[in-house]
């Protein structure tokens, strides 16, 4: 189920942790939001800490790789409800969870039973996960299991440290945080505080891919009076075989803005990346159009990123791009597909 399982050492190690963590309950005094770093000792790459739990639903520690996931991290913090649990799972992050017993799989059953624990109630059983954008939630690795195991421990430090002294995490700028930097010791593992400037992550390079012979054959059709509403969301459906780290679905879903017809939907997955999944968008949106026979007037879509996605198609096109707060259609569309896959 991994290609390079954690040991049966390590297995320990995170579980002790995370029993401790439990016990120490850090989310009774930390936010989400009360952000801090861990810098792992063997890529140097930093993984930001958020403490949940204050709001008792989810209790865990997650850990959002790198700038992306940190600044993933504050995107999601102003995304709305439909984009919310979909912006989760995109973005690289590790987690520690503690779930009701049916959450778990089989396989950390059997984990927790050859190390001789036991659990018992809601919200009492540890569960370890790595997210990659646009993949199934999936077991540790043994790489990411020793940083977790870090991780954990620097959270209790912090944790500890913050309940007696909340300007720990405070810093002069938005840009700087508190990172926890391990250095030798002899032949141990130390490690101390520092503040340390995190900018913003370049913007993700995406190539876009039209078709030029269904441009082409667009621009010869008239142009009718018709708004088409466009948008592109995960679904709550996966791909992939069983037993294997499958991939989430995603739709390309357009529909009139009056009639509330479906002009084109269309599956997706993040294969071989997100990036590469964006940018046939664009192409798609052509073949739908060449398929419906039409050039619409106006495109409506909700998110900046589906407006730079097909501003050059509108250009080509010569049709009006506009970004709006809601699709009203399309959003009636989109709840009868969900309630359709959640239900089936």
């Amino acid at each position: 189920m991994t290609e390079n399982p954690p040991t049966f050492k390590e297995w320990q190690e995170l579980y002790k942790f995370a029993i401790c963590l439990k016990q120490n309950k850090p989310w009774e005094w930390m936010t989400e939001v009360d952000i801090f770093g861990v810098q792992n000792p063997k890529t140097d790459e930093i993984g930001f800490v958020s403490v949940m739990g204050m709001a008792d639903e989810h209790y865990a520690v997650a850990v959002y790789m790198g700038s992306e996931g940190l600044y993933g991290f504050w995107d999601l913090q102003d995304a709305g409800p439909h984009d919310h649990a979909e912006r989760l799972l995109e973005i690289p992050q590790l987690q520690a969870s503690f779930e009701d017993r049916d959450s778990l799989d089989q396989k950390d059953y059997d984990i927790i039973k050859k190390l001789g624990l036991k659990f018992r109630g809601r919200h009492a059983w540890p569960m370890f996960r790595t997210y990659r954008p646009g993949l199934l939630p999936w077991f540790m690795e043994a790489e990411e299991a020793r940083f977790m195991i870090c991780v954990l421990e620097q959270t209790l430090d912090v944790a500890l440290r913050y309940s007696e002294d909340e300007t720990l995490l405070e810093t002069l700028s938005d840009e700087k945080y508190l990172v926890r930097v391990p250095h030798k010791e002899d032949s141990t593992l130390a490690w101390g505080d520092s503040i340390i400037h995190v900018p913003p992550p370049e913007p993700p390079d995406i190539q876009i891919f039209l078709n030029a012979e269904e441009i082409k054959a667009l621009k010869l059709l008239p142009q009718s009076t018709h708004t088409i509403e466009i948008d592109f969301f995960m679904l709550p459906a996966t791909i992939g075989e069983k037993g294997t780290r499958g991939f989430w679905a995603y739709t390309l879903l357009m529909v009139d803005s009056k009639t509330g017809l479906i002009v084109g939907n269309e599956s997706l997955i993040a294969d071989p990346s997100l990036e590469a999944m964006w940018g046939s968008i664009p192409d798609k949106v052509v073949h739908q159009l060449s398929r419906a026979g039409t050039v619409p007037k106006e495109i409506r879509v909700r998110s900046e990123l589906l407006l730079q996605l097909l501003n050059p198609l509108a250009v080509e096109l010569r049709l009006k791009l506009k970004q709006t707060r809601t699709l009203q259609m399309l959003s009636s569309v989109r709840e009868i597909l969900l309630r359709h896959l959640r239900y089936d």
